[in-house]
């Protein structure tokens, strides 16, 4: 159960207990106690009552699971590496897709002022039949008009995201946001909002910056299905991070431990992770898609 159902059904638990309080309180009242039995009969009635609400609300909510399934059977159906197709001309008719999906940024979204700007993708990307994709959505904030973070920003920008899940070919989506400490509220918000708007087969996958899989918490109770970091373009930390990786082959904890990031101009040991997400600064092509495949061991 995804926490948005547990959230829900504890809320409705709540208001339920307190409903069910206030009108035992209420039978208390009118019988003035006098009435042993009635008092009695009428609590057992109440009780029943709520525990029959309970279990409906209860059943409700186990009913999503299946739901919450099968994103989670998408996604393990899934190639177990892919790679970004960013904002250029991409010919991948030669990939086999047995082996590699295609992560194409779909749109970006710009947040400026108490408004957002969307551009779509403009480049051709060249594709074999039955190729699995995963549509990128880039979210940056302007340099020109500091972002409000608003609650209508929010509701465009996950209504513009959702929308890729219709995609034709298109298995899962992805979200792509260098949040900053004080963005966090308003990307977790959109998140939530995100998957309320999914298809419940469409898995949510996110990008992540490196450092927010260690020993930050913030990650663990999203509503994604994926969370892939990044172990590229690490500036400082780049060090540490390679050398956990190549000396520890310490895996980082859940939610960032199933998927990874990296990059061909940037080759780091093998992550063990199930999933692998290829970067290249230039053009794909057959021989440098075998290269990173061979580099990445996959």
């Amino acid at each position: 159960m995804r926490a948005p159902a547990v959230r829900s059904l504890l809320k409705t638990f709540a208001e339920l207990y307190r409903w069910c309080t206030l009108l035992l309180i209420d039978r208390h009242m009118r019988l003035r106690t006098n009435n042993l039995l009635g008092l009695i009969i009428v609590s057992i009635l109440v009780a029943a009552a709520c525990l029959t609400l309970w279990v409906g609300g209860a059943t409700r909510a186990l009913i999503r699971k299946p739901a919450a399934s099968r994103a989670n059977s998408t996604l393990d159906a899934l190639p177990p590496t892919f790679i970004w197709a960013w904002e250029r001309p991409e010919r991948l008719n030669f990939i086999d897709p047995r082996r590699v999906g295609v992560a194409f940024l779909a749109k970006t979204v710009s947040l400026h002022g108490d408004t957002i700007s969307v551009r779509p993708r403009l480049q051709p990307l060249t594709l074999p039949p039955g190729a699995k994709l995963v549509a990128v959505v880039r979210i940056q904030p302007s340099a020109a008009s500091t972002p409000a973070l608003s609650p209508s920003q929010l509701e465009r920008t996950a209504t513009e995201v959702a929308e890729l899940a219709a995609l034709r070919g298109v298995a899962a989506v992805q979200v792509d946001f260098d949040a900053r400490t004080s963005d966090r509220g308003f990307y977790r918000q959109l998140l939530f909002r995100i998957h309320e708007q999914l298809p419940t087969s469409t898995p949510l996958s996110m990008t992540a910056l490196a450092s927010w899989c260690t020993g930050d918490k913030w990650l663990s109770d999203l509503p994604v299905d994926e969370v892939v970091p990044m172990f590229f373009r690490l500036g400082v930390d780049g060090n540490n991070f390679v050398s956990r990786l190549q000396f520890n082959n310490q895996r980082f904890a859940s939610p960032c431990n199933q998927s990874a990031g990296v990059s061909t101009d940037e080759v780091i040991p093998s992550p063990p992770n199930k999933r692998l997400y290829i970067f290249s600064p230039k053009p794909w092509t057959a021989s440098s898609v075998e290269a990173a495949l061979e580099t990445y061991r996959r």
